[in-house]
């Protein structure tokens, strides 16, 4: 039987050129959703240089200052209800979706999500959110509850068991792991002119730490770790990737980077560690360059694209046993996986990689095989329209009783 297409409105808070997991998320997900042949759109925050709408691979992209959080931390969240009211209104009665899908709003505003769920609910409109991540606060203890989701997608079993455990019923609950473009990240990939536009990665031998820079990151612990490994490969860079075009609630990110800076000058480190600003085309390119990735998370890491990234790309992976990478990441299989800040630890396995190299072939290897059974983009999209499906069944049931 024909399955039936959808009406789908996604909404997040930000988009590229804005960088993080959830925005590349997104842009695995909508154009395999409209591949699909489903309506797809998305309602995001406004970024410098990006249209208000535009057309991202068939599906519709719409740019508002309401939805953009580092817009909404200076100006602060009071009075918001009647013109959110009119844009979610506005929106829904432009893109007539049969399900609307929310990604990390169970956090941040209050006004929004409940104004949401009251628009969802005049125009009986499932209500889904996928939740990329958790909080040990009341916003997100209110949040999760307060609203009555349809359903909640979480990323991975650890934020699955998280949100078990403040209350949330777990038949309420599935999980969905990332996918990628497992054509865009591959072991096929050429540098290309990569060296032209940054020459300090010629005749190196590459580690790549490519979550953006901050503390909860464990750039620092990449940092000390690199510290031990030059003595034993001189020609060793770690490269780090900044912080252009993110979402920083909270505005904390430049008070990391400057002790990382000053890390960086107290160590002397300033000839083997790389800080620069890289695009999605360009991340691949590195990959192809990189020996070792580093992910040394020091917070309750969700779940982690860059464990895809690298393992697409075939280049063996170093994760800390922090929230759900190690779901991912199986220790001597596909990467190995370190205690929280051990920056001891973390240089001895990026040595044995380093001189070892059919062991780092091996994990490389395996961790592709993984992501082309596990983790495609076709997976992830198929499983989330089976979600969507799932819960209009379940409304339609409820209808009939």
């Amino acid at each position: 039987m024909k399955k039936k297409l959808l009406h789908i409105m996604h909404l997040h808070w930000a988009f590229p050129p804005i960088i993080g997991g959830v925005e590349t998320h997104l842009t695995v997900i909508l154009p395999e959703l409209v591949k699909m042949g489903h309506s797809v759109s998305l309602l995001t925050g406004s970024v410098a240089g990006a249209k208000d709408r535009e057309d991202y691979y068939g599906a519709t992209v719409l740019r508002t200052p309401l939805m953009d959080l580092n817009w909404l931390y200076k100006r602060g969240l009071d009075a918001l209800e009647d013109e959110l009211y009119e844009l979610f209104s506005s929106f829904c009665k432009e893109m007539k979706p049969d399900i609307i899908h929310a990604h990390n709003m169970h956090y941040f505003s209050e006004v929004h999500v409940m104004t949401l769920k009251r628009v969802a609910n005049e125009r009986n409109v499932p209500l889904i959110l996928t939740a990329h991540n958790v909080w040990d606060d009341n916003l997100f203890l209110e949040l999760t509850h307060k609203v009555e989701w349809d359903h909640i997608i979480a990323v991975s079993h650890f934020i699955k068991r998280e949100i078990i455990g403040i209350g949330i019923d777990d038949r309420d609950i599935t999980v969905v792991h990332h996918g990628l473009d497992q054509n865009r990240f591959s072991p096929n990939t050429k540098p290309g002119n990569i060296l032209k536009k940054f020459p300090r990665l010629k005749g190196r031998r590459i580690i790549f730490h490519p979550a953006r820079m901050g503390l909860a990151k464990g750039c620092d612990t990449s940092i000390k770790a690199i510290q031990i490994v030059r003595k034993k490969f001189p020609d060793a860079l770690l490269v780090l990737a900044g912080s252009k075009n993110i979402v920083d609630w909270g505005e904390t990110q430049q008070k990391d980077i400057a002790y990382f800076v000053n890390l960086i000058k107290h160590f002397k480190l300033e000839d083997h560690i790389m800080i620069d600003f890289y695009s999605l085309d360009e991340m691949k390119k590195i990959y192809a360059l990189t020996e070792v990735v580093l992910y040394p998370s020091t917070a309750s890491e969700p779940f982690g694209l860059t464990m895809l990234e690298a393992m697409a790309s075939e280049r063996p992976i170093i994760v800390t046993r922090a929230g759900g990478m190690p779901e991912i990441i199986k220790d001597g299989i596909n990467g190995f996986v370190i205690p929280i800040r051990d920056f001891e630890i973390m240089a001895a396995k990026i040595n044995t990689l380093l001189e070892d190299k059919r062991l780092k072939e091996r994990l490389g290897y395996t961790g592709r095989q993984m992501v082309m059974s596990q983790y495609t983009k076709e997976k992830v999209t198929e499983d989330t329209v089976r979600v969507y499906e799932n819960v209009l069944r379940d409304r339609k049931k409820k209808k009939k009783k």
